[in-house]
Formats: structure tokens, sequence, C-alpha cells
């Protein structure tokens, strides 16, 4: 299975300029844990709930007046909308991450996916199991 089958398609993103407290809002309009930062076509990072938190909320910044790209994750990682499955799931258990962005082969964002999505569209629960539990390995990296 491609991960073009199971993945959040066209996703919404934000500016980097964008307030920490208008990505909030418009992270719990989509009801979502992380957004994409982009200017125009280009990817520049992810917020997540966890950036807010930990770089915006307890680093003591006014959200009001925060710009994301203050508090944003500036690395991505990325697979290919045409990759397997297998290949998502193992990249989320290497990074220890739960979502990544999607892109297609000229790096344009197509979507997002994330393990719920391969657990619940994937049909592998061996596959979800063995990336949870390596994603859930105690780590020094914070997102």
């Amino acid at each position: 299975m491609k991960i073009a089958e199971i993945m959040t398609h066209d996703p919404e993103w934000i500016s980097p300029e964008t307030s920490v407290e208008d990505a909030a809002c418009k992270m719990r309009e989509l009801d979502a844990g992380f957004i994409p930062i982009g200017d125009g076509q280009r990817l520049k990072g992810i917020l997540t709930d966890r950036d807010i938190v930990i770089r915006a909320v307890a680093g003591g910044l006014d959200a009001a007046i925060s710009p994301v790209e203050d508090v944003m994750t500036p690395t991505v990682i990325y697979c290919f909308d045409d990759q397997d499955v297998r290949k998502a799931a193992d990249l989320m258990a290497e990074k220890q991450v739960r979502r990544l962005i999607v892109l297609n082969r000229d790096k344009k964002l197509t979507g997002i996916v994330s393990l719920g999505d391969i657990c619940v569209k994937g049909g592998d629960n061996e596959m979800v199991g063995d990336a949870l539990e390596d994603i859930s390995q105690s780590r020094i990296l914070t997102y």
C-alpha cells in the first residue's frame, strides 16, 4: 500500500509570521496537533502542539505577538507519496516521530501521514506495533 492511499491530502499550512496564538487556534479548528509552516510553496518547518507548550508557553513568550518561526521545528522529516507505507513506519520509528510530511517527487507538499493513519488504514498491526515501540523508546529528541 502506498502513502498516498492513506495520508491526509492537501493539508493546510500557515506562514512563519503567523502568531503562536493564531496557529494554536487554527490547530484547534483543524483538530490537529501538527501543522506545516511555509511561505508560498516552500516548506520551512512544522509546528506541533509540543512546540507551542515547550518553546512558547514554558518559554514565557507572548503567544499573541510571537511568530511561529520563533518556536517551530525547522527540521522537516518527510516521505514521498509514492512510497510504501512500511517505509513511512520505518522512518517514524527511526526518527521517533508520530507524523510525517508527505511530498510528491517534485518536493511539493501533498499530505501528512500519521501513525494513526497507518494503524487505521494500513492494515498491518504488527508493523504499527513495532513502529510505536521504537517511537516510544526514551529519546533525546524533543519532537
